[in-house]
């Protein structure tokens, strides 16, 4: 039965919006009105949005989360593997959801399902909120006959994908809102207490020591021009954003990133560890080796990584093994490679995917925790210094003062 997407006004004139379920258009609104609604607009979700980059054009276009994703994932295999038939596990699941988007995108998978389309057909619905990863899987789980541990594997892959980006925002921000404070700190010194308390020795007519005119030369030049460093940064910022825009010069900046010291090895390993585990799910699901290593080179965002795994998939075709391919860049870390090349010459593959994809993010953990673990404690020596520098201007015209007194 197909969904609609609806705004109706109730008996006091509130408009509601929501999902109704109903043969065509004229059976929703009938069913809205024996609800004592009046209905306004009345639209099909099932509206396809070939672009899976664009977002989704109907009418409230609210995509879902990786983690109502991975919940509504975890539910589905849940149903399935108790014996529940396909439409009726959709509806179960679109029921038990508090959020409006995430049962209007669920039922509206379950409108092309009982129409007599698979769930494949239905997810491509809504392209925006499953991947050519996700769809792909559960194609090859409809095709095997076996779903429900296809989607055990999906559940699992999207909550542990989660949970890395979790962390790594979670590393981050403390860092990011440090280095800011501390900017805000040290220019509010520079160009309000400084100037304020040198004025007095400035007043008496004595020359000022050198660090005293330095600290007052750069507060003068931050208050004459901090207006066009707000236009040179917000200026700057526009033209990298757009200049991002272009394959070559984000190719460039993304091979840069590669080889800085301590960012390139953390995005050589997130892009690793996210190419091993959706090739591992892929594979284990079915899906053809050349189309897995198609499918997962999309989920690889540095350039430089994403050509190396799509030639690999090239020579591949052409007879090659998978590790021998991926090496010849250069790119991806020796473990994962050799164990790559391990499951391929004992022929279990996801296995050893899974577990380079496990050892490439218990790196990237122990990194950013180094990293962490080092960086607060430079950034605290870094501030002492300035404060102190600002401190040391601040009392050398005092001491000369009182040595002038004694």
């Amino acid at each position: 039965m197909p969904a609609f997407e609806y705004s109706a006004l109730d008996d006091v004139g509130r408009q509601k919006k929501g999902v109704i379920e109903g043969d065509s258009p004229k059976s929703a609104r009938q069913s809205l009105r024996s609800q004592g609604l009046t209905p306004l607009d009345i639209n099909p979700i099932s509206r396809k949005d070939r672009d899976s980059k664009r977002r989704p054009l109907f009418s409230f276009g609210k995509r879902m989360s990786s983690s109502e994703l991975a919940l509504f994932t975890r539910q589905l295999a849940t149903l399935l593997q108790a014996g529940t038939p396909l439409e009726e596990a959709l509806r179960t699941s679109a029921k038990q959801s508090e959020k409006a988007h995430v049962t209007r995108t669920i039922l509206g998978v379950r409108s092309k399902v009982t129409e007599g389309h698979s769930l494949e057909n239905g997810l491509a619905e809504f392209p925006a909120t499953f991947p050519d990863l996700y769809r792909a899987t559960v194609a090859a789980g409809e095709k095997s006959g076996h779903l429900d541990p296809v989607l055990e594997r999906l559940a699992d892959y999207t909550e542990s994908r989660q949970e890395m980006q979790q962390s790594v925002t979670t590393a981050l921000v403390y860092p990011v809102i440090l280095l800011v404070i501390c900017i805000a700190v040290v220019v509010g010194l520079l160009t309000y207490v400084v100037p304020q308390v040198v004025e007095v020795f400035a007043d008496l007519g004595n020359e000022l020591p050198l660090p005293t005119r330095i600290m007052l030369a750069t507060s003068d030049f931050l208050r004459a021009t901090w207006w066009y460093w707000i236009i040179a940064i917000v200026g700057g910022l526009f033209a990298f954003s757009y200049l991002m825009k272009t394959h070559s010069f984000k190719s460039k900046m993304h091979a840069l990133q590669l080889r800085l010291p301590i960012m390139g090895k953390l995005i050589r390993g997130l892009n690793t560890s996210r190419f091993a585990r959706t090739l591992s799910i892929l594979t284990a699901s079915g899906v053809p080796v050349l189309e897995a290593l198609k499918i997962s080179s999309q989920v690889v965002p540095n350039l430089p990584m994403k050509k190396a795994i799509n030639d690999a998939a090239v020579n591949v075709r052409e007879g090659a093994s998978i590790h021998s391919s991926l090496e010849t860049s250069k790119h991806f870390p020796p473990m994962t490679l050799h164990l790559i090349a391990s499951g391929e010459a004992t022929g279990n593959l996801e296995a050893m995917l899974e577990r380079a994809a496990t050892q490439q993010e218990r790196e990237l953990k122990t990194i950013i925790s180094a990293t962490l673990s080092l960086f607060e404690p430079l950034m605290i020596v870094f501030m002492g210094g300035l404060v102190f520098m600002i401190v040391l201007a601040i009392m050398l015209p005092l001491f000369e003062m009182n040595q002038l007194v004694s």
